[in-house]
């Protein structure tokens, strides 16, 4: 099997800064201002061409962040991304333009992937019935909901047919009815046997979906493995997690935050 994704060592450092004071001082002078944070640190794993992996964890774990990373739209800080064939990512409102219309929009997307005018003229009435969004397809996407959003970037990304598809919570807004056939035209993609990297909060659409799990976990990797191998780990996890208290979460975390700043050093040398 032919290698899709190859992510090594990929780490993302923000600054944070308690005001713009310490952000101008740490642009001009060579003491470093503001805090270091790492969203991801030392993040490595492989897709082969056809695999469909859910990426699971808390709140603040960086599944989003390795998912913008991949799909080409945030830069990594060090480490590396390989990835074969192309690539789309639907996450609410992605690279979505809120003072264009729907319409616009689909054009704009469609130039910048390639396809010829032709080409559009026969995509576009495609995605536009895909989205169901009516006569709404004229108005400025700004002026849309987060489902509506939502609805237009999955029709553009799944009707461009991409090699690799990233999935970050997109079908977690709209409706239930928009939610189903997204959903079974992501099984179809499945059957054509593309690459798909999964993000949810629904345990039960990674069951049924994904066949490898990654569980980061504030910014590193906990584990990855085959679903039925990761999943029920993860289940027993959140059970114990969700009965700590708000002061036992912060403990755990602090924990965690060391154990990252360890395998930062050791990386480093």
């Amino acid at each position: 099997m032919k290698t899709a994704i190859n992510v090594k060592n990929v780490t993302k450092k923000y600054k944070l800064y308690s005001g713009t004071k310490d952000r101008v001082l740490d642009l001009i002078l060579p003491k470093s201002y503001g805090e270091d944070f790492y969203a991801l640190a030392n993040v490595s794993f492989e897709a082969k061409q056809g695999d469909v992996i859910g990426f699971i964890g808390i709140n603040g774990s960086g599944k989003s962040t390795l998912s913008n990373i991949i799909a080409g739209i945030v830069p990594e800080t060090s480490g590396s991304v390989q990835v074969n064939g192309q690539v789309a990512l639907i996450a609410v409102s992605a690279g979505l333009k809120g003072d264009l219309s729907g319409r616009d929009n689909i054009e704009l997307k469609l130039l910048m992937l390639g396809f010829s005018k032709e080409e559009i003229k026969v995509l576009e009435p495609e995605i536009i019935e895909f989205s169901e969004l009516g006569k709404f397809i004229d108005q400025p996407v700004k002026s849309y909901s987060s489902g509506m959003k939502s609805r237009l970037g999955f029709a553009i990304s799944v009707n461009v047919d991409p090699d690799i598809l990233i999935i970050d919570e997109a079908l977690s807004v709209g409706d239930k009815a928009f939610a189903e056939k997204s959903f079974d035209k992501m099984m179809e993609f499945k059957e054509k046997g593309k690459t798909m990297l999964f993000v949810s909060h629904s345990i039960s659409q990674m069951k049924q979906f994904c066949d490898k799990i990654l569980w980061l976990e504030y910014g590193m990797v906990k584990d990855f493995g085959l679903v039925e191998e990761i999943i029920p780990k993860y289940e027993k996890f959140l059970k114990k997690y969700k009965k700590l208290s708000g002061k036992e979460k912060e403990l755990y975390r602090e924990e965690v935050l060391q154990r990252q700043k360890k395998s930062l050093l050791a990386g480093s040398h």
